[in-house]
């Protein structure tokens, strides 16, 4: 019924294992499988939502499958966050779980199967989504360190019914299954029954359909990664490793080619906008050129500085602390949401503390005098929301140093900063 070859040298498998019955015949599929393979090891994890009081005892019958089967169990319980769509949180609540489990190279396995892959086309269809979102479920994606592997998308649920009703398996059924106020339930309980009555082969040929659209998209990403080496290239102050691109390389592209390479790009770092929210790009590109524009996306934001767009998230969306005094200057000195900092001096010096810049800082420089900190710092093309944060050496009154800027500095004395990390939530 599947194959799990590809699969066979991960360093260990696990399980989404509701308890339902797509999860229970893969659960016992893939226990067959290792007892008559070398696999790797083998650990189911159960999540549980608290969002019904009959989802109480499912810990308890998954502990006793697992039992039988002599597989691992872990149970997490999640905190489902309130909004406008309960289904939605209660997937972000559970793959933010899996995430964290997940080791490097580990595989979680899901039951979804044909139905399911027709349902999520036919529902984001009725969204108006994209071409990405039409593809559906791909069989396999990155999460996390690992990868999320859906073995069973070609098979149907009544294939997975016999199978369970042949090997006297128990699954749970799901109340909340049966409640249409869910759009997916909706789908599967009123809509595809009808579809189904009419054109028998429905939920396979949207399956397949999906699989069409998905090698589309696969070669749209295939366009986009063509488009974005050249505007990946060129990248200025190497050492804040942030992610940027030429602005000037993406303007020649047209802009349906402009917004797939975006969605390429930013398809890694935040959730896509729909087409309705689009326009923020073009206010990003389209802007003076000494505007300072921001598009702000679900997860961080991009924003244009000296002919490039920026993504900037985690301890980039804040702002720093004050700066500090800084009485061992022997060693790093961490800097709150801003990394940290390290003296490099050839004698030693007391009396020193880091702040950030206010307006009007004046440096001297060997050969120039007094320059005025602003100008200098544009003619070295520093970007304009780096300025804020960057640190500044100062021994009492007197500014020393511009952090990772040796044209700033004494001779004698530099300052090396590691810039927060551009973390975010998703990938």
């Amino acid at each position: 019924m599947i194959n799990l070859t590809p699969w066979l040298n991960a360093p260990a498998w696990h399980i989404a294992f509701s308890g339902g019955l797509d999860s229970t015949v893969l659960l016992h599929l893939l226990a067959d499988y290792a007892r008559h393979h070398a696999t790797p090891p083998l650990h189911a994890i159960h999540i549980h939502h608290g969002l019904q009081p009959a989802a109480d005892s499912w810990p308890a019958h998954c502990r006793s499958v697992c039992e039988r089967l002599g597989i691992e169990l872990t149970i997490i319980h999640v905190q489902v966050a309130p909004g406008a769509s309960l289904e939605q949180a209660a997937r972000d609540a559970r793959y933010t779980a899996f995430k964290q489990v997940l080791g490097p190279g580990e595989i979680l396995f899901t039951g979804q199967h044909r139905e399911d892959q027709a349902e999520t086309l036919l529902f984001r269809l009725l969204r108006g989504a994209g071409l990405r979102g039409l593809a559906a479920m791909p069989e396999q994606r990155p999460l996390g360190q690992g990868c999320l592997v859906r073995p069973l998308l070609a098979t149907s649920r009544q294939q997975l019914h016999d199978y369970a009703q042949a090997h006297r398996l128990e699954w749970i059924e799901d109340p909340s299954n049966t409640d249409t106020d869910f759009d997916r339930n909706y789908l599967r309980g009123e809509v595809f029954p009808l579809l189904q009555q009419r054109w028998p082969q429905a939920s396979a040929n949207m399956a397949r359909c999906a699989e069409h659209l998905s090698e589309a998209q696969g070669l749209l990403d295939e366009l986009a990664q063509d488009d974005l080496a050249k505007a990946q290239a060129g990248a200025v102050l190497p050492w804040l490793a942030l992610d940027s691109l030429d602005l000037a390389a993406l303007i020649t592209l047209s802009p349906a080619r402009q917004r797939n390479a975006l969605q390429y790009w930013l398809g890694r770092r935040t959730r896509l906008p729909d087409s309705r929210h689009w326009a923020g790009w073009e206010g990003l590109r389209d802007a003076a050129a000494d505007a300072q524009p921001i598009w702000r996306l679900a997860d961080g934001r991009l924003m244009r500085s000296h002919g490039r767009i920026w993504w900037l998230s985690g301890d980039w969306l804040q702002m720093p602390g004050a700066g500090l005094a800084w009485a061992a200057p022997d060693s790093a000195l961490t800097l709150p949401g801003n990394g940290c900092v390290r003296l490099l001096a050839t004698e030693p010096a007391d009396n020193l503390r880091i702040a950030y810049r206010q307006g009007g800082e004046v440096l001297d420089i060997p050969g120039r005098g007094r320059r005025d900190l602003k100008r200098l710092l544009n003619e070295l093309q520093v970007p304009h929301f780096v300025r804020p944060r960057l640190p500044l050496l100062y021994r009492g009154e007197r500014l020393l140093a511009v952090a990772n800027l040796p044209e700033l500095a004494q001779a004698d004395c530099q300052l090396h900063w590691l810039p927060p990390t551009n973390a975010q939530g998703l990938s």
